[in-house]
């Protein structure tokens, strides 16, 4: 980082330990205690250097004439005008079309005959192009060779010189499955997309609860809630894909047979199959409790094939059996799963990573079970999107089989949608927990009635969380925020109905809608909350845990409460797992924080692919995880411990280059954190952070 001192010369810098002149100076500088109230880190004194003026980096580079135009021409690719979708559609055709775009078959086996669609592939055969035009490769190992696999991705590969004899000696030998379960599976994927599937037990529910039902109309139809909000992320809508999305690229053959385990026949003439004669669903194979299956193929549970007369009778005569079983009890809320039947998991004491949008990704979850996590959750999800069959929204039900204990997110607006998704996710996934948002304070969420607008609509909440929990005999959790107003707290009202409606824990973010995240977590009011809840509920509370003692603090002030749950703690340093466990402040050093980056840059390329596309959303997902990290202060370097998460840290050196890099702000640091770990940026590569945060300077980024 360019202006990085030692702390020796920064010490004659700012006068520590001299006298004269310097004690006047010395004398004026504020105490810890003043710093900490003024919410600004209190970082020792002979690490402080003067914020870095970008101005003058900036007029240095215009009076050079080739930094001038590189300048000139990086800030026009920042300033430039968001592309319309219809111009995104047309380059990705033009991308296709060139030798780059080459087939996944042939760049797997290096054979130019290997795809069995010949001249009618629309992706490139032409290898001796793609090798003229390829970038360089990477430094390192292949992910897939370092863990004994034969690479999918052939010559496409970033690493593809170690590929050594397993280019060679394994060609023919299937490429192992990926390890990752809950994948979307075309058959599913086309089923859907032609709103074929069927929900008979949430069509009942809603009818039987009084809700609308009874069609899938609704939930599949609709506009994206959240499509804005990731569209700089998902351009090309397959950005979340695991390494397997090359498999969506080559044209695939229509399915012989569907997926017995939710669809009809589509032989059958589909007009004559009204919405409620729809079949029951064949019973779906057990599934051991460590989360790993036999009957587990790509995601999609396999079905018993010994299946009893009960059931054939069952599936022969549609949703009619159904309703005929619980019309012996003269009750039609028979199929709600009783409180004694229904699965339960005892969160207390055990280190809950939560939901964490963009960030909380696959590789990221793995980083943090290896650094202490015992509960992981996938990202939000939106159920109309899981619904329309969309391959980047069913990537973020993903699951490693290290995530022993894992649940998914889902947010949606109306009780059909959730509850459709919900028998979705019980049928095709393999989950502990599925957790519903109604806390989100994304606009795009709340305006479409989802998110933190449902803590307006008790009534709503009602319909979504009772039709949910009638599905799946699985824990169903609820996620909440104090309020939707700042000073209008609401939830301690409704935590006793939360738990009558169905929900079996309930996590309350201690900030109102409108606070968004500023300001600290009510802390007091979601004791209260705790308090008031009955003992069947579990209550989680999030927001601002930092450190092991805040942890402990919230765990033993509060004895109701069942659990802490942590979040931007771990966006920062995601050895915080560690610190709890071990109960200590760990000074952990900027060797052990980049070995972590590698560890998850090792992760990302498993998971999204080795190839340029793997690599540059590894790059990108590695890129907003710094724009959380960088937030970090050391603990050598800090004159009162801990650091608080609210603290604005100054300006300082780190103890080592590394770990004044590190602290950077600024994106052009991250970048060059990206590049030696993952080689030089494409040309023209920008970046903003998400989550908009002052940290991206236009005339620096790049």
């Amino acid at each position: 980082m360019e202006g990085a001192a030692p702390p020796q010369e920064t010490e004659e810098k700012v006068g520590v330990g001299s006298a004269g002149a310097d004690a006047p100076e010395a004398a004026s500088r504020p105490r810890p205690e003043d710093l900490v109230a003024r919410a600004i880190a209190p970082v020792k004194n002979e690490y402080l250097r003067p914020p870095p003026s970008r101005s003058a980096a900036v007029g240095r580079e215009v009076d050079d004439d080739d930094n001038e135009k590189k300048s000139s021409s990086s800030n026009a690719v920042v300033v430039k005008e968001k592309k319309s979708r219809r111009q995104l559609k047309r380059e990705r055709k033009q991308e296709q079309k060139s030798a780059k775009n080459i087939c996944p078959e042939v760049a797997k086996t290096g054979n130019g005959d290997a795809c069995r669609y010949k001249d009618n592939c629309r992706f490139s055969h032409d290898l001796d192009a793609f090798l003229a035009e390829k970038l360089p490769d990477l430094e390192g190992t292949c992910p897939f060779i370092s863990a004994d696999e034969a690479c999918p991705y052939g010559i496409a590969c970033r690493y593809s010189k170690t590929h050594g004899e397993h280019s060679l000696l394994e060609l023919n030998i299937p490429t192992k499955k990926s390890s990752e379960i809950n994948s979307l599976s075309k058959d599913l994927q086309k089923l859907l997309w032609k709103n074929k599937v069927s929900f008979p037990k949430a069509d009942f529910q809603l009818k039987s609860l009084g809700l609308k039902g009874g069609s899938n109309a609704h939930s599949n139809s609709g506009a994206d809630p959240v499509k804005e909000h990731r569209e700089n992320l998902d351009e090309s809508n397959n950005l979340h894909l695991d390494n397997d999305h090359k498999d969506l690229n080559c044209c695939s053959e229509p399915a012989k047979q569907c997926n017995p385990a939710c669809v009809e026949n589509e032989c059958l003439d589909n007009d004559s199959i009204s919405d409620d004669s729809r079949p029951v669903k064949k019973a779906k194979s057990k599934i051991d409790k460590s989360g790993s299956s036999p009957d587990f193929i790509n995601g999609s549970k396999l079905i018993e094939e010994n299946l009893q007369v009960g059931q054939d009778s069952c599936i022969q005569n549609g949703l009619k059996s159904v309703l005929s079983e619980c019309s012996n009890t003269g009750n039609d809320l028979d199929l709600k799963q009783h409180a004694r039947e229904r699965k339960l998991i005892d969160f207390r004491g055990k280190l809950y990573l939560a939901p964490l949008t963009t960030v909380g990704n696959l590789p990221f979850r793995r980083i943090c079970k290896a650094l202490g996590a015992d509960i992981t959750c996938g990202e939000m999800a939106m159920c109309t999107n899981l619904l329309q069959g969309q391959a980047s929204e069913w990537a973020l039900l993903r699951r490693h089989p290290s995530e022993d204990i894992f649940g998914v997110q889902i947010c949606g607006a109306y009780p059909d949608t959730v509850a459709r998704t919900v028998e979705l996710i019980d049928r095709e996934c393999t989950v502990d927990f599925i957790d519903i948002n109604m806390g989100c304070p994304i606009d795009v969420v709340v305006n479409k009635g989802a998110g933190s607008a449902l803590i307006m609509k008790p009534m709503r909440m009602k319909g979504i969380i009772q039709a949910a929990s009638s599905i799946v005999s699985k824990p169903l959790t609820v996620k909440v925020r104090t309020g939707y107003f700042e000073g209008r707290n609401r939830i301690d009202s409704l935590v006793s109905d939360i738990c009558n409606w169905g929900a079996s824990a309930l996590t309350i973010h201690g900030r109102s809608r409108q606070q968004r995240y500023s300001k600290l977590a009510d802390w007091d009011y979601i004791y209260e909350c705790a308090r008031k809840a009955p003992d069947d509920l579990q209550v989680f509370g999030n927001g601002d845990i930092f450190s092991y003692t805040d942890w402990i603090k919230h765990t033993t002030d509060c004895p109701k409460l069942s659990n802490c749950v942590i979040a931007r703690g771990a966006l920062i340093k995601p050895w915080i797992f560690t610190e709890v466990k071990e109960q200590r402040h760990w000074d952990i050093s900027s060797g052990e924080r980049f070995n972590i980056l590698k560890d998850f840059v090792h992760f990302g390329l498993q998971h999204w692919g080795s190839d340029t596309k793997g690599v540059e959303t590894t790059r990108h997902f590695l890129l907003e995880w710094l724009s959380y990290t960088y937030r970090y202060i050391p603990v050598g370097l800090l004159d009162v411990i801990p650091q608080r998460l609210n603290w604005r840290p100054p300006c300082y050196y780190g103890r080592d280059d590394l770990e004044t890099l590190m602290a950077s702000d600024s994106a052009a640091d991250w970048i060059r954190i990206s590049e030696m770990l993952l080689g030089k940026v494409p040309e023209g590569f920008t970046f903003a952070p998400k989550h908009k945060s002052n940290a991206y300077d236009r005339a620096e980024n790049g």
